[in-house]
C-alpha cells in the first residue's frame, strides 16, 4: 500500500512509502472499520511536520505517514460494527484517548496529558495512504448529499468546537444573545467560522490582511458577511465602527493580533484563540487597559484545539443547513486538488507557493 510519510526531525524528508494494507482484523472485539481512502485535506500542520517543527512515529516505525483530514468509503467492517456498513461515506476524527479523566470520559482533546496522541500528527498514522482501518468508535458517517465536501469535515469540528465552546462558558451569563461577530483571518478556518456564525444568524465581520475583490472577501460577502482589510481598518478601529463585538473568533496565526482583539471585545464578550503559533514574537501591549477592560467587562478569552466526536457530529449538521442555505458555497473552498499520492511535492509546493489556496487536497482515489 502506498502512503505519503515524513521521518519526523528530518526537515523535508516528505516521501512516498509502502506498507502493508491494514485489516479490519487489526482492531480489536470486531469494532474495526475499513476505510478505502478518497481525498484528504491538507493544511499548515501537514507543511510543519514536514519542517520537522514537531511530529513523531508509531512506536516501531522510523516514518510517520501524514494527513489528518481525510474522507473515503468504508469497504468492510467488524462483527461489531452497527454504526456504519460498506458503502458508506465516512471521515475519522484525529485525537485518540489517553490516560487523563478526560480521555476516559471521550472529551480527549482536553487531555491533561503531556504525551498526545493525533492521527497523523502525533505517534499515529495519518490518513495520506490508499486504506485506512479504525475502530468505529471513531468513525462518523457522511450523508450522501455531502460527499462532494466530505473533506471538509475535519477543519470544520475546529470551529465547531470553539464556537460551541464559547455559547457553554457564557451560559454562566443565564442570558446571553450575542448579536455581533468578527472573525480574524479569512483562510480555511477563517471562513469555515465565518459560515459557522452566520447559520446561528450573528451579524458577522471577518477581518484579513489581502485587499478585496479576492475570492476569499467574496466568499465571507456571499452569505452576508463583512469582509475587512486589516491594513484598511485595524481590528480596534473595526470595533468603533461596528460596536464592540460579542463573540471573536482568532484564526491567523500571527500572535499580536490577539491582543489587538481583546481590545475589541465587547462587554460580556468572549474570545476564542484557534491559532497554534511557534516562536518567540514579542510586543508592546496597553497591560493595564486590556487588564481593566477584562476585568470591568466580565469578558473572557478560551483557547481551543481539535475536537472530538461531538464536534465532528455538529460539522456534519452545519454542514448540511450551508448546503442548504448557501448551495455550492462549501465547494468553493476545494481550490486546489492533486491528483494521486504521487504526486506529493505538488500538494506540498501549494502549500508554500500558492497564495489563493484555500483548501489543497489529494485526490488519493476516484469511487
Amino acid at each position: 500500500m502506498k502512503a505519503i510519510a515524513v521521518f519526523p526531525g528530518k526537515p523535508d524528508s516528505v516521501h512516498l512509502a509502502e506498507m502493508q494494507q491494514p485489516q479490519v482484523a487489526d482492531v480489536a472485539d470486531g469494532r474495526g472499520v475499513l476505510v478505502k481512502v478518497l481525498r484528504v485535506g491538507v493544511d499548515g500542520t501537514d507543511k510543519e511536520i514536514n519542517a520537522a517543527e514537531y511530529g513523531a512515529a508509531p512506536p516501531g516505525y522510523d516514518f510517520l505517514v501524514i494527513g489528518h483530514e481525510g474522507f473515503g468509503r468504508v469497504e468492510a467492517v467488524g462483527e461489531n460494527v452497527k454504526e456504519v456498513q460498506p458503502g458508506d461515506y465516512v471521515v475519522a476524527t484525529v485525537r485518540r484517548p489517553g490516560h487523563s479523566i478526560y480521555d476516559l470520559i471521550g472529551t480527549n482533546d482536553m487531555t491533561t496529558d503531556e504525551t498526545y496522541y493525533e492521527r497523523g500528527i502525533n505517534l499515529l498514522h495519518g490518513y495520506l495512504a490508499e486504506h485506512y482501518v479504525e475502530s468505529a468508535d471513531f468513525i462518523v458517517k457522511i450523508p450522501q448529499g455531502l460527499k462532494h465536501v466530505g473533506v471538509l469535515l475535519e477543519p470544520m469540528s475546529v470551529i465547531e468546537k470553539g464556537i460551541t465552546q464559547a455559547y457553554e462558558i457564557q451560559r454562566r451569563l443565564r442570558v446571553w444573545r450575542p448579536k455581533r461577530a468578527a472573525v480574524l483571518g479569512a483562510g480555511t478556518i477563517g471562513l469555515l467560522a465565518t459560515l459557522g456564525l452566520r447559520l446561528r444568524g450573528l451579524e458577522v465581520v471577518t477581518f484579513g490582511k489581502t485587499p478585496k475583490p479576492y475570492l476569499n472577501s467574496e466568499l465571507v460577502e456571499a452569505i452576508g458577511a463583512s469582509y475587512e482589510t486589516t491594513t484598511d481598518l485595524p481590528v480596534i478601529e473595526g470595533a468603533k465602527k461596528y460596536g464592540g463585538f460579542d463573540l471573536m473568533f482568532e484564526a491567523t496565526g500571527y500572535s499580536p493580533l490577539v491582543f489587538d482583539s481583546m481590545q475589541a471585545l465587547g462587554k460580556n464578550g468572549v474570545l476564542v484563540v484557534s491559532s497554534v503559533t511557534g516562536g518567540d514574537r514579542k510586543v508592546e501591549v496597553p497591560a493595564d487597559k486590556i487588564n481593566l477592560g477584562f476585568v470591568l467587562g466580565n469578558k473572557v478569552m478560551v483557547g481551543t484545539v481539535n475536537a472530538n466526536r461531538e464536534y465532528f457530529e455538529r460539522g456534519v449538521s452545519d454542514m448540511a443547513q450551508a448546503e442548504a442555505e448557501y448551495p455550492g458555497w462549501l465547494s468553493r473552498l476545494l481550490t486546489h486538488p492533486v491528483k494521486g499520492l504521487e504526486n506529493y511535492q505538488q500538494m506540498f509546493d501549494y502549500l508554500t507557493n500558492a497564495k489563493d489556496a484555500i483548501k489543497v487536497y489529494c485526490e488519493v482515489a476516484a469511487e
